[in-house]
């Protein structure tokens, strides 16, 4: 494990009772000092939210690019972890980004005939951000 490199601690693990979870595995966990809290009983849907992300994660990236090796999964996976929680619009949140508050309306109508829209491409053009040119 390379927890001790990470840029954030971990204090708990939330995972399913599956078998393939040892009590050595939990115990390994609790000497690093992580909490493991197990989903309920029989409830298939306590792990829709991650299910979700996972999902989206395969659909907007994985399923359009090429892996090399672990370092090249590791690059796209924190770059799309940004773009999802400061540029992508969430419905859930009123269009906003978790990491990014909703933007002012505008409301001049010469600025709205006259849009400056700028692209940002990530990760070689896999993703695409549009944001106001300032």
């Amino acid at each position: 494990m390379d927890l001790e490199n990470a840029a954030a601690t971990v204090k708990y693990l939330i995972r399913d009772r599956d078998a393939k979870f040892p009590a050595m595995f939990d115990q390994v966990l609790a000497d690093a000092g992580i909490e493991t809290v197990l989903s309920g009983v029989r409830m298939p849907r306590m792990n829709s939210v991650v299910e979700r992300w996972v999902q989206t994660c395969r659909h907007e990236l994985l399923d359009r690019t090429l892996i090399w090796n672990e370092n090249h999964l590791r690059h796209a996976l924190r770059e799309f972890e940004t773009h999802h929680n400061r540029h992508r619009p969430h419905q859930a949140m009123k269009q906003a980004a978790p990491l990014r508050a909703i933007p002012e309306p505008i409301t001049d109508p010469h600025r709205i005939a006259h849009l400056d829209i700028c692209r940002n491409d990530r990760l070689g053009g896999t993703i695409h951000e549009y944001l106001h040119a300032a």
